[in-house]
């Protein structure tokens, strides 16, 4: 079994359309995803907001790499260009954590190393997986309880929503 959740995030273009295309390339697999946010750029902060969202996947017949190379597949289609780290983009999807997977790959880091201090994953992951664990960091509950206020407060539900 390889249960994955996967965090999806644009902000430049069509931002809903570009993670729509993401939710569509991990279907069937697709078992939930959050509602949609919007939040400040992280990293390089002069860019356009983002809208985020997470998915969570399980497909058998898929491993960590498989689940990298869906995300890197979605990416591409998109017209996604890495000029700059943490820059703009039209698509980034991030393998966050795959079950029973731990791996200090450069090419595949897991569980995602960012994940504890980004209210912009926790926060829908929690929405879709209320008991969720990080693995090696223990309850997303309490990874998300422990960021500043400001930080949480960053992540603004929208009224928008992916299928």
């Amino acid at each position: 079994m390889s249960r994955a959740l996967l965090s999806l995030g644009s902000n430049l273009g069509d931002r809903l359309a570009f993670l729509q295309l993401a939710v569509d390339a991990v279907r069937p697999a697709l078992v939930a995803v959050s509602s949609v946010y919007e939040t400040k750029a992280w990293g390089v902060e002069d860019q356009p907001d983002f809208l985020n969202a997470v998915c969570l996947v399980d497909d058998p017949a898929r491993d960590h790499w498989d689940w990298l190379r869906t995300g890197q597949a979605a990416e591409e289609a998109s017209g996604r260009v890495r000029e700059l780290r943490w820059g703009p983009r039209t698509l980034d999807v991030d393998i966050v954590t795959v079950a029973g997977v731990r791996s200090d790959d450069p090419r595949l880091l897991l569980p995602h190393p960012g994940t504890p201090e980004r209210a912009s994953v926790l926060i829908p992951w929690l929405e879709i997986e209320p008991a969720a664990v990080l693995p090696g960091h223990g309850p997303v509950a309490d990874l998300l309880a422990a960021r500043p206020r400001d930080d949480r407060d960053s992540v603004r539900l929208t009224r928008l929503t992916l299928a």
